[in-house]
């Protein structure tokens, strides 16, 4: 792995939490959530995964709670939001009030969860989240703890882009040239960050391949059940596609 060397420089996640609490980023996922809603591919997957309607389901990275009001409105009975951002949690919390949504809300760090082990008979990390974390390390810790947290046998199901997708093949390979010179962007702190553009700033993310992905999951103890890129799973409205662009869903399992 192409690797950064000065680890002082790096992005650190207080950087990446007040980027959220902004509020442009706030009136950005308030209107995703009332005008966007659940994509076809996540309720698709999601009613497939999670059959049982009063199973007890975390969401993490809920932002103004999109994914979990959205599952509410779908007969989910038990479901837990939770996000990293203050700013986020009291958006999502006035939407829930307002629209009287049963769905509690609370702060959370995925990498030190306050629940309790075996707790949760599913899990959801949507819209590229858990890649949203900087540092290898503390995305393995954040699945460590979602696997703690979760029933043995239950499913966990997350989102990442797509580092072998063709269409960005010319970008990463100037970027793997730009890391072997030393050049790369002394903020990053491992091949396959990146700064993305956005009308709310610049929006960190990583970018993985699936095999790195699958080696995260297995090291946190997951079985990889199923993955697929959204693209194949549904034709998502324009309002989807112009909230985010395609990316990879993956189904993994805690072992019975």
């Amino acid at each position: 792995m192409i690797t950064g060397t000065q680890q002082s420089d790096v992005l650190s996640s207080e950087q990446i939490r007040s980027f959220y609490d902004s509020e442009a980023a706030k009136d950005h996922y308030v209107r995703a959530t009332s005008s966007v809603g659940l994509w076809r591919s996540e309720e698709l997957v999601f009613q497939r995964v999670f059959a049982d309607k009063a199973a007890s389901l975390l969401e993490l990275g809920c932002g103004a709670g999109r994914i979990s009001f959205g599952l509410a409105d779908l007969g989910y009975r038990h479901m837990i939001a939770t996000d990293f951002s203050k700013g986020m949690v009291k958006a999502a919390l006035r939407i829930a009030r307002c629209m009287e949504y049963p769905v509690p809300v609370r702060c959370e760090d995925a990498t030190q969860l306050t629940f309790e082990d075996a707790l949760f008979d599913g899990a959801i990390f949507g819209f590229n989240g858990l890649m949203q974390i900087p540092g290898e390390d503390q995305r393995a810790q954040a699945m460590s703890e979602i696997f703690r947290v979760l029933k043995p046998g239950s499913w966990f199901v997350f989102t990442t882009h797509d580092r072998d997708n063709p269409k960005f093949r010319s970008f990463w390979e100037s970027e793997k040239l730009a890391w072997r010179r030393g050049k790369q962007n002394p903020a990053l702190l491992e091949f396959g960050d990146r700064f993305e553009k956005t009308d709310l700033g610049d929006l960190f993310i990583h970018v993985p391949t699936a095999r790195e992905v699958r080696a995260l999951c297995k090291a946190a103890g997951f079985r990889v059940e199923a993955d697929a890129l959204r693209s194949k799973l549904a034709n998502e409205s324009p309002a989807v596609c112009e909230f985010s662009d395609d990316c990879r869903f993956w189904v993994v399992q805690k072992p019975a």
